[in-house]
């Protein structure tokens, strides 16, 4: 039977990878790599400057997929399982094609798979398929924890809970029973329509790449400076991955 492996490798930092992706980097023959477009292609170069260094098998291949669009605008849920579908369809192709029996895959997940990555939904996905395979998980650094220690702070304060949402749904506001919110994929339009009074903000961007880019203090004094950058930033390098805490004032 095939195995495919998926790979935290991180924020973005090599440092960041840890022994057992090493290890998973080393075992695989074969390493599917989704492209999104021009605009992201220095994150397939990262994910191959770590394959040049960590994978030693014998005649190692990279496979390149070209990621399916995700429709903009309308019915979120319905776009994201149209875009799940789509990408399913063609890792089953791709998979079935690129991968012989008894072979190992490999994906590089950015961050941790488990933590707002559709890598785990989607081979289960191409399993319900009918393309079988066993799937191993590796876990990553994630964009709050490169965040934290960035910022040299805890995510929490001492015996309270955190709360991690989407920049989607923090238009919608704070959860009034926690003070500390870490928010993750957000295109800037969520942090733009949070009410800032009384908050305080740990921002970061390209986290754990010479690109990162890190601001802090009230929200109401930053904000403007941060979405400033972010658009800066954004049409200097063409893309951006941003993560930020927000925490009641004491």
């Amino acid at each position: 039977m095939r195995s495919i492996t998926l790979v935290g490798i991180g924020a973005g930092h090599p440092g960041h990878l840890t022994l057992q992706a090493i290890g998973a980097i080393a075992a695989a023959e074969v390493f599917f790599v989704m492209e999104k477009g021009r605009a992201a292609d220095q994150l397939v170069a990262m994910r191959e400057a770590i394959l040049a260094r960590y994978a030693t098998r014998p005649g190692w291949r990279l496979v390149r997929v070209a990621d399916p669009r995700r429709a903009a605008g309308g019915d979120y849920q319905g776009a994201v399982a149209d875009w799940h579908a789509a990408r399913t369809r063609l890792l089953v192709e791709v998979i079935a094609r690129d991968l012989p029996e008894n072979g190992h895959g490999a994906f590089l997940v950015w961050g941790d798979p488990a933590l707002y990555d559709s890598a785990i939904r989607i081979l289960d996905a191409v399993a319900a398929e009918g393309l079988a395979f066993d799937l191993k998980v590796i876990p990553g650094i994630s964009a709050p924890q490169a965040l934290a220690a960035a910022h040299r702070i805890p995510l929490n304060r001492i015996g309270e809970p955190v709360h991690v949402t989407t920049g989607r749904r923090i238009g919608e506001g704070l959860p009034r029973e926690i003070d500390s919110t870490v928010v993750m994929l957000d295109d800037g339009t969520g942090l733009a329509a949070i009410d800032p009074i009384g908050l305080d903000i740990w921002w970061g961007a390209y986290l754990g790449t010479p690109d990162e880019v890190l601001m802090a203090g009230p929200l109401t004094e930053i904000r403007d400076a941060i979405l400033a950058l972010r658009a800066e930033r954004r049409a200097a390098i063409g893309w951006i991955m941003d993560t930020y805490l927000l925490r009641r004032s004491d």
